[in-house]
């Protein structure tokens, strides 16, 4: 699926993790959110389904890698893609 034709929202709780993280992890963000905005489900991204969150919010959660323990969560709403959360691994317990 290229990035092609989606649109890109960011909700609040998502800057408002993104604004508690260390400087570094700020910088390795706005690094793939090129590669991101071109394509959600890039390789270099380690895109994958997070079945949990996908039971528990009703719909198809996704997380790509952005550092070893620094994940950002996004679904997709018809053709714009929404990206709800970043943080470590805990981001996935919902």
């Amino acid at each position: 699926m290229a990035g092609a034709g989606y649109q890109f929202a960011v909700t609040e709780a998502f800057w408002e993790n993104f604004y508690k993280l260390p400087p570094a992890q700020k910088e390795a963000t706005r690094g793939k959110w090129n590669i991101f905005k071109a394509n959600p489900f890039d390789a270099r991204l380690g895109t994958r389904r997070i079945h949990r969150l996908s039971t528990l919010m009703r719909r198809t959660v996704y997380a790509v890698e952005i550092e070893a323990d620094l994940r950002a969560l996004f679904y997709i709403e018809g053709n714009t893609v929404v990206t709800f959360n970043i943080g470590s691994h805990d981001v996935y317990k919902g």
